[in-house]
């Protein structure tokens, strides 16, 4: 079992930057398929970006294409998601999750483990 704790997010102005971390304890994340999702005020939770355990394959939501990054470093057991070009409609918590099925995609249904989320805010 993996534990997964987010941290990084915040206040940005639109068209800035955030790097948010998700950082994995219990089990590496080597071992999962891991995504960023998101959930704005009143909305569903929407599937951000993926990454495949073995790091070759990336998936991106509409709204994140072209604007976020998904990585990951093996040693520090972390997976990133960097965000450029801020959106007002990017406000939104972020979470990351784990998923042991085998294959990667960005259905947060299937998705096994949570972390607790982290605020993101993107003002005017």
């Amino acid at each position: 079992q993996v534990q997964l704790v987010e941290s990084g997010g915040g206040l940005v102005q639109a068209g800035g930057s955030l790097r948010l971390s998700c950082a994995a304890s219990g089990r590496s994340i080597s071992s999962y398929d891991m995504g960023w999702f998101r959930q704005a005020s009143g909305k569903e939770r929407d599937g951000v970006a993926a990454i495949s355990r073995n790091g070759n394959t990336t998936l991106y939501g509409v709204s994140a294409k072209g604007r976020f990054t998904i990585s990951r470093d093996i040693a520090k057991n972390t997976v990133y998601l960097q965000m450029n070009k801020l959106k007002t409609e990017d406000t939104a918590v972020y979470y990351c999750a784990a998923d042991g099925s085998g294959y990667v995609h960005t259905n947060p249904d299937e998705y096994d483990y949570w972390g607790q989320g982290t605020q993101v805010t993107v003002s005017l």
